[in-house]
Formats: structure tokens, C-alpha cells, sequence
């Protein structure tokens, strides 16, 4: 079966920047729901349109066409006192701006504490980064109706 519309697709992959840096080594396969479900990246989609089990896919990426660029509104800086004291660099935390609904908001990363501060850092960690998506086309199969429901594969049944 070739990877077309409605169709879910097992991915086995890395990243790495344009250098060749390893940014993702892709532990665990990536499975989607094919054909512009929002799933994955556009570009990547479109790169593995109407290919085989097997087939490989080497796409390149600015960082607008895969984490955006890095915002530095979406970075904070608040008084160490209003965090539990086990918080730590790497943790990361849900918060929203001020004003915000339930609906909004945003995770952020701890990316320092000192001096009494800590610094929050809600970009994506690959924000602002080009990147090269490298991957094999490893499974393809038709999509469930639950599936196409909901808009997503269900990676329980992509593990056949």
C-alpha cells in the first residue's frame, strides 16, 4: 500500500540539524494519520506522499516550516519564591498569560534559576532551529473510522 490520503503511516526516523548534528534519534517510530490531519509537519507529509514501505525521505527544513521561530516574548522571568522548592532546571510547567482562560496556555521549560529568579522558557526546544528530518517508510495501512473520527491514529493499532 502506498501512503495516500486517510492512511496511517509508521515512520522510522532522525533529525539533525544541517551540520549533521543529531537532534532526534528517533527512538520510538513515529506513527501519524496521512493527509493533512495536522499530524506532522506539512512538508514532511507532502515528502512522503504516494510512497512504498521501504522508501526513504530526507527533507529539509527552515525553522519556520518546523518549530517556528523562537519568540522571546515567551520568555519569563519570576521570583524563585512563588515555585516549589524541589523545582529544578528541565522541569517544565504549565502556566498562561495573565488574564488567560483554562484553554490557553502554554508549557514552559525551567531553564535557570538564580539569584533568586527563575527563567521560563515557553518556546519549543528546537524553536529557531533548521533541521533535516531523515526517515524510512516502515508500515502503512489503511485508517480506522475511530481514527478519522478523532483526526489521529491510534498508535495501539499501528503495532500490528
Amino acid at each position: 500500500m502506498k501512503v495516500v490520503r486517510n492512511s496511517v503511516v509508521t515512520l522510522n526516523y532522525h533529525v539533525t540539524d544541517p551540520d549533521g548534528v543529531m537532534v532526534d534519534e528517533g527512538a520510538e517510530p513515529l506513527v501519524y494519520l496521512h493527509g493533512g490531519h495536522e499530524d506532522i509537519f506539512p512538508k514532511i507529509e507532502e515528502a512522503v506522499e504516494g510512497k512504498n514501505v521501504g522508501e526513504t525521505v530526507k527533507v529539509s527544513m527552515t525553522a519556520d516550516e518546523a518549530f517556528g521561530d523562537y519568540d522571546p516574548e515567551l520568555v519569563q522571568i519570576e521570583p524563585r519564591g512563588d515555585f516549589p522548592k524541589d523545582l529544578e532546571v528541565g522541569m517544565e510547567l504549565e502556566g498562561g498569560p495573565e488574564g488567560s482562560d483554562d484553554d490557553d496556555y502554554v508549557i514552559y521549560r525551567v531553564t535557570d534559576i538564580a539569584d533568586g529568579k527563575v527563567v521560563l522558557d515557553g518556546n519549543h526546544p528546537l524553536a529557531g532551529k533548521a533541521l533535516v528530518f531523515n526517515c524510512t517508510v516502515a508500515a502503512v495501512r489503511p485508517a480506522t473510522a475511530d481514527e478519522l473520527d478523532d483526526g489521529c491514529a491510534n498508535v495501539d493499532e499501528s503495532n500490528d
